[in-house]
């Protein structure tokens, strides 16, 4: 199995809190590095605020999921401040996720930008 895939969503990114470790997939290189390093900012800072283990991910239809998950006997872990960053981050950063996206559905999915921008324009009419 691809350490970047799980359950049918594709990992951008992560960090874990138990190993003190960052994991950015590089089937996304082409991403520019100033993306890069806000992802790698996002997920450290998430996990040094809340622990356990946050990945940044793309769902089977190219839209950005966050995930969060503890250890059992983890004890220290805010669950409540972690539903409230997620939310927090996803609000801030709701751009940055739209543009990911739309990354994920071209350069992955290799779907038509020009359908794409469209399917957009469509969405935000009132």
């Amino acid at each position: 199995m691809d350490k970047g895939i799980r359950e049918g969503k594709m990992v951008l990114c992560g960090a874990n809190a138990y190993e003190q470790k960052y994991y950015f997939n590089e089937k996304f290189a082409g991403i520019p590095d100033s993306i890069k390093e806000e992802l790698h900012i996002i997920c450290v800072l998430f996990t040094q605020e809340v622990g356990g283990i946050f990945t940044i991910e793309f769902e089977e239809d190219g839209r950005v999921s966050m995930r969060t998950e503890y250890a059992d006997d983890d004890y220290l872990y805010d669950e409540i401040g972690s539903g409230l960053l997620v939310g927090e981050v996803r609000r801030k950063r709701q751009e940055m996720f739209e543009s990911l996206s739309l990354y994920y559905r071209v350069f992955i999915l290799h779907r038509d930008v020009n359908e794409l921008l469209e399917e957009g324009e469509d969405r935000t009419e009132i």
